[in-house]
């Protein structure tokens, strides 16, 4: 009997170790892969430069969906949100003559607006949160087509918009990532050493018990909406100025990703819990991929099976790590 209690804890730990650094093993076994089949188009300094530059715009909107997904919500409109963004941005400067420093902060209100509105009719109104922003988000997809005619928005785009994105810090660093890094730290000293974070964080565990402890739940919630409006918000001024135009629809598949990120982050270091460093770690783990395919030579549909079976894996991760952390 003895014997057989020791085999089940030992079953017991080694699967608790694999949901919590599976997602690790398995990352650093894809990067031993790829570097000894292709070592000089993978393991390479530029190429590793490379993926962070192209998941930093992925890794600061998937980020602020994390601060919702903590809270037990999802936010289904973020893509939709970035790409209105990116379009209403580029037409305020364009089309209205805004200068950047008076366009961003407009675009930036409108964006914490549609978050307060997600949840203000999740909290009050007690709509699923699933319903209520593709409700949202095929509003804002209206909105964005109503304003652009469903043009991109290229010609007369101002030098200034265009370089937020093309500076290099030491001539070497992309600007994506260097905004990447100071939003990512913000946001986890906002979740982790703040009353404001201490709260969410609350919400997230329990509801009932953080109502009963005095904290405004409701409000708690439409928070963590706005902060995930508000980096979709960024992700498109970002992106806008990456590609040189406002292109509805340009932001639209970055839900996808941003869902698969942040459920493989939960498997990652901690037991199922959803926090910001797990959510940069599973950004990457799917650009490495991509990268890795693109290497390859894989066909695009390739890409896509392989977005759809990440963020199915991630979820089933996500499931086994907290089953086992409530053991």
């Amino acid at each position: 009997m003895n014997n057989q209690i020791s085999l089940n804890e030992r079953r017991r730990k080694s699967l608790r170790f694999t949901s919590k650094y599976g997602t690790l093993i398995g990352l650093l076994i894809m990067i031993l892969v790829f570097s000894i089949l292709k070592p000089t188009s993978f393991a390479t300094f530029n190429n590793f430069l490379n993926i962070f530059n192209q998941g930093s715009l992925s890794a600061i909107i998937a980020c602020g969906l994390t601060a919702v997904v903590i809270v037990g919500e999802f936010d289904m409109s973020i893509g939709y949100v970035a790409s209105f963004a990116g379009v209403l941005v580029t037409g305020l400067m364009v089309n209205q003559k805004l200068p950047i420093g008076v366009a961003i902060p407009i675009v930036l209100i409108v964006c914490l607006f549609i978050g307060f509105v997600n949840g203000l009719i999740i909290t009050k109104a007690k709509v699923s949160s699933v319903i209520t922003t593709i409700g949202i988000g095929g509003i804002v997809v209206g909105l964005n087509y109503a304003y652009s005619s469903g043009a991109p928005i290229a010609t007369g785009v101002p030098d200034q918009f265009l370089n937020l994105t093309l500076v290099k810090l030491f001539g070497l660093i992309p600007a994506d990532i260097i905004y990447m890094v100071v939003l990512l730290v913000i946001l986890w000293v906002v979740l982790n050493r703040t009353e404001l974070g201490q709260r969410i964080q609350a919400v997230g565990g329990n509801q009932n018990a953080a109502r009963l402890s005095g904290i405004y739940v409701d409000m708690v919630k439409t928070i963590s909406f706005m902060i995930s409006s508000f980096f979709a918000g960024i992700t498109g001024i970002l992106l806008a100025s990456l590609i040189g135009s406002g292109t509805t629809g340009a932001a639209d598949t970055y839900m996808i990703n941003a869902f698969a990120a942040v459920f493989l982050g939960s498997a990652t270091l901690k037991d199922g819990e959803f926090h910001i460093l797990g959510t940069f770690i599973g950004v990457f783990i799917i650009q490495i991929g991509f990268n890795g395919l693109a290497i390859f030579g894989a066909p695009t549909f390739f890409q896509y099976i392989f977005q759809g079976a990440i963020l199915v894996g991630a979820v089933a991760l996500s499931t086994v790590a907290s089953k086992y952390a409530s053991k």
